[in-house]
């Protein structure tokens, strides 16, 4: 049975290029929405950032994350501009536009 980071770390990666997920909707793919900030816990210790690509989540209004582990707020909105995310303004990310729609719930097993 996979422990709650791998399965956080699994729904990460099933969010495209191009495009970013919420705290709660990585959550609730991994099996469990009142999560959230145990998603932040998780992609902070990122075992793998080259692999897991944590830059693709945001807080749910949109805005980059201030404490990204990876190289802080600028370095995630330079790895999604180069991946053709929108913005509304400097740190958030246009929603309606570049957020998935659903991630699949991550198997358990």
């Amino acid at each position: 049975m996979k422990n709650t980071f791998e399965r956080i770390y699994e729904a990460v990666k099933l969010i495209p290029p191009g495009s970013v997920a919420s705290y709660g909707q990585v959550a609730e793919a991994a099996g469990n929405r009142r999560l959230a900030r145990v998603v932040g816990y998780a992609l902070h210790s990122n075992p793998a950032p080259g692999i897991i690509p944590c830059h693709r989540v945001v807080m749910k209004d949109g805005s980059v994350s201030p404490a990204f582990a990876f190289g802080g707020a600028n370095r995630q909105v330079e790895l999604l501009q180069k991946e053709g995310v929108l913005f509304r303004d400097e740190t958030h990310v246009d929603m309606a536009q570049c957020c998935v729609r659903c991630l699949p719930l991550v198997d358990m097993q």
